[in-house]
């Protein structure tokens, strides 16, 4: 066994070409074992990653992966919903690296380059069963503004809508 401390080190970088592939893959895959989400979530992943991809506009929008030693851990995107307010989006962290603190690091650099970028506020969307993703945004500063029930992915689910305002920090 491998202790922790001989690992490498975990970091974020920018994506680059097959990550995008790896993050519609790794959300398909995880939500369908994990919460029972069927192909329909898989294609709205996909729709996301491929207008992300199409659009980037690389002062304003980013995609960060956590990786180890070459290997993918997590993942995140910042994407600009209009000219004050990015919205984040496919928040990801593999099951064999939760609670090694990944998930705050990807959403803190999003809030840090939003802030950078001159967003006046965060937004994102989630589902209420998404309780570690969830507990990672209140940390962050965000405020659950919206609850709506929903039928989606082949499941009845509650999406939460979230907001940050960075003018307030």
């Amino acid at each position: 066994m491998v202790k922790r401390a001989m690992l490498p080190q975990v970091r974020l970088r920018k994506h680059r070409p097959g990550d995008l592939g790896w993050v519609v893959q790794r959300h398909g895959e995880l939500y369908w074992e994990e919460y029972g989400y069927d192909g329909r979530f898989e294609a709205l992943v996909a729709g996301i990653v491929a207008r992300f991809a199409e659009k980037l506009d690389t002062r304003r929008e980013r995609c960060w992966i956590a990786e180890r030693g070459g290997e993918r851990l997590g993942a995140v995107l910042l994407v600009k919903q209009s000219e004050r307010v990015a919205k984040l989006r496919l928040l990801i962290v593999e099951p064999t690296a939760r609670g090694l603190g990944i998930g705050r690091r990807l959403v803190g650099a999003c809030v840090n380059f939003a802030r950078a970028a001159g967003y006046g506020k965060v937004v994102l969307w989630t589902q209420s069963e998404l309780e570690a993703a969830r507990a990672i945004y209140v940390k962050a500063g965000f405020r659950l503004v919206r609850r709506e029930p929903h039928r989606s992915f082949g499941k009845r689910l509650v999406g939460e809508y979230w907001e940050l305002d960075l003018e307030r920090r």
